[in-house]
């Protein structure tokens, strides 16, 4: 596994949106965070349940039809779409503050540059079921500083077949910074689908991605009987400002969370 991206990987996502990461877990780690996150939707964890906010999948498949995402457990079930909040879930925050993630945490925000989390998500695809997720981009205009790195992780072999990601390769580039667009209507989907090519991106289980958060993506239901789980962790500048009452966690820098202390209120205030 790789401790640190050369400089064409960079570069490379610079262009075009995102790049493979390879293995970026062991098999170990990978093997504890899928009997954790088992645990977690069965709710036998022991975690802070009123602080995570989790939702079930829409039955229909049909985005449209989710159920809304709230604090708290929903029932025992494997049919979780969304779980976030996971930093505070010692397993997922030690695999988060791996050594590679510090560096793209680098490149991205600057070295000396403290690092919070908008998201620590577990995202589900139950077997046979599972909702198709519109094109559109992960950008938050309500943040003073848009984060642009997302480490998107396979839990399960992540195939065309179980919904895989598809995006569209230099898309991020397509609309400015001013653009507030998030979910695509059908017109600029049809924009978009002439100017750039889809890609899709099978993986094995506990390799990686790194996603720019403006590359425009999608996917598919799953229509296999196994699961299609993955967990995507989004990085920002600790500096960033948020208009609502918001806390962020601290990943990388001073007082970062701690694997035996994510219990304790050890969070920065969104300024």
């Amino acid at each position: 596994m790789q401790q640190n991206l050369t400089d064409q990987q960079w570069r490379t996502f610079e262009a075009q949106g995102y790049i493979r990461l390879g293995q970026v877990t062991t098999d170990e780690v990978l093997h504890g965070l899928q009997q954790r996150i088992d645990k977690i939707m069965m709710g036998t964890a022991t975690i802070p349940y009123e602080r995570m906010m989790l939702q079930l999948d829409a039955t229909t498949g049909a985005y449209k039809d989710m159920p809304s995402q709230t604090l708290g457990h929903k029932g025992a079930t494997v049919a979780y779409r969304k779980i976030q909040r996971l930093e505070f879930d010692p397993l997922f925050l030690a695999y988060m503050q791996t050594p590679l993630f510090r560096d793209i945490c680098n490149r991205a925000y600057g070295k000396d540059v403290p690092i919070s989390c908008f998201r620590a998500m577990f995202m589900n695809k139950p077997a046979n079921q599972g909702t198709h997720l519109p094109w559109h981009q992960d950008f938050f205009p309500h943040l003073s500083r848009h984060p642009i790195a997302t480490v998107w992780m396979a839990m399960d072999p992540s195939t065309i077949e179980k919904g895989c990601i598809k995006v569209l390769p230099g898309s991020h580039h397509h609309f400015p910074d001013e653009d507030h667009t998030v979910f695509l209507d059908e017109e600029q989907i049809s924009e978009v689908l002439s100017r750039y090519a889809p890609v899709y991106l099978e993986c094995k289980a506990g390799e990686g991605l790194l996603l720019h958060n403006r590359l425009l993506h999608t996917s598919e239901v799953n229509r296999t009987g196994q699961p299609r789980r993955a967990f995507s962790a989004c990085y920002m500048d600790g500096r960033t400002i948020s208009p609502a009452p918001q806390s962020f966690s601290v990943i990388f820098g001073k007082d970062a969370l701690k694997s035996e202390e994510v219990g304790v209120e050890m969070v920065s205030e969104g300024r």
